[in-house]
């Protein structure tokens, strides 16, 4: 025990060390009775950030949470740490409410999850009145907010707790909320008093990826072949038909897909729902309906077939990756279609014409982040006014920095066409003309004979739809709804198309890098720490399954690889182990322990043995040696070690060619033998053209093949 009861929780109910970030501060306020307004992205804590007080303060913490899953989820993750805790929903029946609520009464519960709705019940309020409460926690706060993406009128009725419970502390938590957001949440749920806490917006393991259209299904199927063989994934389409053909395309090729929109049948959609919470490997194909409350730390990547509607929404949605984590990957590919679509959908909404303003604000937001040559985590970062002072160095814009080219008498020609064709047409139609395909529509229409016909033919098709796209994100071209998505001028475009401005556009990407680059697999690459890692992952299935509850409620992937990583041979040691808490010792530790003691030939914890374990859970070479204080030269030699030891591929280390391989393969065996022990020779010979550590590894390799 120690001096501070909310780290004493934290260590022997929930099985963490240490709290992180902001989250002390946090509940420390908590606990002493003041209000919270907490801004955190997912998977930084927020949970612990209420669900810790309520169990040091005295009486129950009330949790309003907007989704039945996501109440479900938690209370069923609560009952493993052996807190006790309840919801009240609709699924329940009415005896089942009724032994919640005496449950309540008798003091038998430290946290109780509920709807929102339910606080304008005069019979919950009358029950929240015969009870010591510890505090209101509201969760996703944001849903207050009327100019949000998930606006929910019942969150309104929020702000009768302060009135009728002023001695009880309220927390509102939320990943995403803009300057503007945040204000409204404060004014609408009376938080004026309330300490602010910003922990920061970043997600660091998650790599973001804005590639354009180009057959966007296929470009989706090789992502995940290449990056995300067997792994656990949400892909977003804008439509339910789209939902459904994408499902079906997936499963066609391969892959398990699932679809999820709010057009299914309700209890074929809690089926899927279920089955992604239980089962890895799996796809979920979703509309937005899917995904708030959803807590599956280990989804590896989150896809988007079509452009969200705002970055908030991108934001959201692409946080549902890499929840553990570990290394993750946020992936959209986008055209001008998405652009017309989105714009078409708010033009005409019932919305009134303030609410359109901002939403036709935010739609331009996300535009110009998809369009960015800068690093895109210091623009999706800065919208919400956090700052990153230098380039992340994992997105793709950092990792393949983006050629610009002078667009300027492209962009010209095709602003000239727009006016020559009387501002009628589409960008299709449009590049048609500038390429000089006389069809018998554009010969009708007499555009064979304008002097803009076929003045485009030095650039392709492609880059000329990446033109029409960019004018449209530069604002230099509007949609024109009514005419069916013409596109016209502009009142901005006149500098450039009087030669006044110098315009420069990005060259689109054609082909993903892969390699190195690439979000690596995170599960061990040694023979021996595979077989331990395979063993483990079946026993948390068996204790999984005979519970009914999803794997990662017994341990997340993260813990595994503790478990490999440090072999713990007896209780004390596997206590140490990240997310192994008193309740979780008692019921697990045996069974891992058992599954552990029969790997435990090997010797573990040396400092080679504790890079490999971080490489192996998706670090570089480089991120390894910043983990840990060491040079990038270091780091080399210790996977030239575990080279030499088979416990990794040359392949997993380097990105390397076979042909370049090869070269410096022949370079070493052309030296004296009693030579091959120097690498100089072989950096000279090669003109320094590879660093001291991949030749280092490249040798390692060859020794284990002549061995």
């Amino acid at each position: 025990m120690t001096a501070n009861p909310a780290l004493d929780v934290l260590r022997n109910v929930f099985g963490y060390a240490s709290f992180r970030g902001p989250q002390q501060a946090i509940i420390d306020s908590v606990v002493a009775g003041q209000d919270a307004l907490v801004l955190m992205p997912t998977g930084g804590g927020k949970s612990l950030c209420y669900q810790v007080p309520a169990l040091v303060r005295d009486g129950v913490g009330i949790v309003i949470s907007p989704l039945i899953a996501l109440m479900q989820d938690q209370v069923s993750a609560l009952h493993q740490l052996g807190v006790r805790a309840a919801y009240l929903n609709s699924t329940l029946d009415l005896e089942q409410v009724r032994a919640t609520e005496q449950a309540l009464l008798n003091g038998e519960l430290d946290l109780l999850y509920i709807a929102p709705e339910r606080l304008a019940n005069a019979r919950t309020q009358a029950l929240f009145g015969r009870c010591r409460i510890a505090l209101f926690a509201i969760d996703e706060a944001h849903c207050v907010s009327q100019w949000g993406h998930d606006f929910r009128a019942d969150y309104l009725l929020l702000s009768v707790l302060h009135q009728q419970f002023p001695q009880v502390p309220r927390i509102a938590l939320t990943a995403t909320a803009d300057e503007r957001t945040r204000q409204e949440i404060i004014v609408r749920l009376g938080l004026e008093q309330a300490r602010v806490f910003v922990s920061g917006f970043d997600r660091p393991n998650i790599r973001y990826r804005i590639v354009q259209k180009d057959n966007a299904r296929q470009q989706l199927l090789n992502f995940i072949r290449t990056e995300h063989p067997g792994d656990t994934g949400i892909v977003y389409c804008l439509s339910r038909k789209k939902v459904e053909e994408t499902a079906d395309w997936l499963n066609q090729k391969g892959l398990r897909a699932l679809p999820y929109h709010a057009g299914m049948d309700h209890a074929q959609r809690q089926k899927n729902q279920h089955q992604f919470l239980m089962e890895d490997g799996l796809i979920i194909v979703a509309t937005i309906a899917f995904g708030m409350g959803i807590d599956k730390p280990n989804v590896r990547f989150v896809a988007h077939l079509d452009l969200p509607k705002s970055v908030e929404a991108y934001y959201q949605e692409t946080g549902r990756a890499g929840r553990d984590g570990l290394p993750a990957n946020a992936w959209m590919a986008y055209g001008l279609q998405d652009v017309l679509t989105l714009r078409q959908m708010l033009a005409s909404s019932n919305a009134d014409e303030a609410h359109k303003r901002v939403e036709y604000h935010k739609l331009d937001a996300m535009l110009a982040l998809c369009e960015m040559v800068s690093c895109r985590r210091q623009a999706l970062l800065g919208y919400f006014g956090d700052e990153l002072e230098q380039g992340c160095g994992n997105c793709d814009t950092c990792l393949e920095p983006v050629a610009t080219w002078d667009g300027s008498v492209a962009a010209q020609q095709a602003l000239s066409c727009i006016y020559r064709t009387g501002q009628r047409f589409g960008a299709t139609y449009l590049i048609d003309v500038l390429l000089g395909k006389s069809d018998e529509r554009i010969r009708n229409n007499g555009h064979d004979r304008q002097s803009t016909f076929g003045i485009g033919k030095a650039l392709d098709e492609k880059t000329w739809r990446s033109v029409f796209r960019q004018l449209v994100a530069k604002s230099l071209v509007e949609i024109d709804f009514e005419g069916h998505g013409s596109l016209k001028l502009t009142e901005a475009c006149r500098p450039v198309l009087r030669g006044e401005q110098t315009l420069m556009l990005r060259k689109d990407v054609q082909t993903a890098k892969v390699g190195r680059d690439r979000v690596e697999k995170r599960q061990p690459g040694g023979a021996a720490d595979s077989a331990l890692w395979e063993a483990l992952r079946a026993k948390r299935r068996e204790l999984a399954d005979a519970q009914d509850v999803p794997p990662y409620f017994i341990f997340n992937d993260a813990s595994l690889m503790a478990m490999v990583e440090n072999r713990p041979r007896d209780h004390q040691q596997f206590a140490r182990i990240s997310g192994v808490g008193q309740r979780k010792l008692a019921l697990y530790g045996d069974d891992f322990l058992a599954v552990l003691a029969e790997f435990d030939d090997r010797p573990s914890g040396d400092t080679v043995g504790e890079s490999l374990a971080l490489f192996r859970l998706g670090y570089s070479v480089e991120q390894v040696a910043g983990q840990r204080g060491l040079t990038a030269e270091t780091v080399y030699s210790h996977m030239a070690k575990a080279l030499e030891a088979g416990l990794v591929e040359l392949n997993e280390v380097l990105s390397l060619g076979s042909n370049e391989i090869a070269e410096i393969e022949q370079v070493i065996l052309a030296l004296p033998e009693a030579q091959r022990n120097a690498l100089k020779p072989v950096y000279e010979q090669l003109g320094g053209a590879y660093g001291y550590g991949v030749l280092r590894c490249v040798r390692a390799a060859l020794q284990r093949q002549t061995a």
